[in-house]
């Protein structure tokens, strides 16, 4: 009844699918896990082949990356039952019912369900502090806020999906590359007027970015995200950030937010790369970098 695809980069998720097996053997239902290591030639995928031995799971490594959207519709692709359950490897359970808790939603018939996710309660690296305080205070919310938007606040990692319907939608890979892939999907579901649930069954975020690693990962994204506003892919009141910069346009104030992102750039990296990192100077370093890029031909 339920393919659970996971998507791995350089990550051992041995122990994720032991106990994703360990639940599912006292379910009563029909389950494969697939796991796909997107051509990282990581030494962990040693351990990862151990998922090979364990109950209806299947681990493999691309001979050639991917991308982040290819990757997922290629693990859809080899998949065989009703519902899709997307997880990404660097994920922990935290709770002994969390594959229960989705099939008992089942009967409710949303076509999209999305548990949440949350983030540990510190983290001890310091040059991790960016992005797990961006995910603790920014992305990790319960499913009473999410309701209020329910397809601006769907994320896909730990997310249900009819089979039927991703197939009808699928991941773009016109950017295949990471960031706003699933905005672009969750602007689909929405065109399509899916019904999408939200609940609170989250998964913990383990494999927190360093933090120059998560701003380039954001330069990134922006950049996917001027294309798709470029090509008209998503519109501009779906996304917070489109919605801001169209203002700033309007009032012709884009220019000098350009400019205030060329002058304080390195200031407010040594902030974001610090042990304190302000939140808002990344939400200034965000908006400012992507008027600089707009800029650009």
């Amino acid at each position: 009844m339920i393919s659970i695809l996971i998507p791995i980069y350089n990550y051992n998720a041995f122990p994720l699918v032991s106990e994703l097996v360990k639940q599912a053997s006292f379910l009563k239902t029909d389950y494969e896990i697939i796991c796909v290591d997107d051509a990282s030639k990581s030494p962990l995928n040693q351990d990862n082949e151990k998922i090979n031995t364990l109950k209806n799971a299947t681990f493999f490594s691309n001979k050639e990356n991917l991308g982040y959207s290819s990757n997922r519709n290629f693990l859809v692709s080899i998949s065989h039952f009703k519902y899709l359950l997307f997880i990404d490897g660097d994920s922990i359970i935290t709770t002994n019912l969390y594959l229960k808790t989705y099939l008992d939603d089942l009967s409710k018939g949303f076509d999209i369900v999305y548990g949440g996710r949350i983030h540990p309660k510190s983290v001890a690296n310091s040059n991790k502090r960016l992005r797990w305080k961006y995910g603790k205070f920014r992305e990790d919310k319960p499913s009473s806020k999410r309701l209020k938007e329910p397809y601006k606040s769907l994320m896909f990692n730990n997310t249900l999906v009819n089979k039927q319907v991703f197939d009808s939608i699928q991941f773009d890979i016109v950017t295949n590359k990471y960031g706003h892939d699933d905005t672009l999907f969750a602007y689909r579901a929405r065109l399509a007027q899916l019904k999408v649930g939200h609940i609170d069954n989250s998964i913990m975020h383990a494999d927190i970015d360093e933090n120059k690693a998560f701003l380039e990962k954001t330069h990134t994204s922006l950049k996917n995200l001027k294309y798709l506003s470029n090509q008209n892919l998503i519109s501009v009141d779906f996304v917070k950030m489109l919605s801001i910069h169209n203002k700033l346009k309007h009032f012709k104030l884009n220019y000098l937010v350009m400019l205030f992102y060329l002058v304080f750039k390195d200031q407010m990296r040594l902030n974001l790369t610090s042990n304190t990192p302000s939140l808002k100077i990344y939400n200034l370093y965000r908006l400012s970098f992507f008027c600089y890029i707009n800029r650009q031909k």
